[in-house]
């Protein structure tokens, strides 16, 4: 068994918009902050982004399919990365900290490690005959 499992439907359906609205709410509900408001406000932010990547991704609950899948996986890497970054760029502390680790280490190792390959797209022999012809 391949642990190369969450596809482009399943990161679709059961992962962009649960973990948008987690990462709005989460800060509220956890109490974050002890840091300071940034600790805040950058998950909100993260999360009203997520929705808005998630609504323009070219995949199954997208609702303008303006962004390819392989970009939409790039730019959660890259959070996962500014998340990581973030408590010594905002000198965090506590379960802020924890918070910000937690979710990049999640981030990070759904998109890397767990993300199934898409498997590509084959051209029909018929269709390149014509147009070279």
């Amino acid at each position: 068994m391949s642990f190369r499992f969450i596809t482009k439907s399943i990161h679709a359906y059961l992962i962009d918009y649960p973990v948008a609205v987690v990462l709005i709410a989460a800060p509220f509900v956890l109490g974050l902050g002890q840091s300071g408001p940034v600790a805040v406000e950058l998950s909100v932010v993260a999360g009203v982004a997520a929705l808005l990547l998630a609504s323009l991704t070219d995949h199954p609950t997208g609702i303008v399919h303006i962004i390819p899948y392989w970009l939409h996986l790039w730019v959660d890497r890259a959070v996962g990365v500014v998340f990581v970054i973030a408590p010594f760029a905002f000198k965090f502390t506590g379960l802020d900290v924890w918070y910000y680790w937690v979710l990049a280490a999640a981030v990070l190792f759904t998109t890397s490690v767990l993300n199934a390959p898409e498997k590509p797209v084959a051209i029909r022999p018929e269709l390149g005959r014509r147009a070279a012809g």
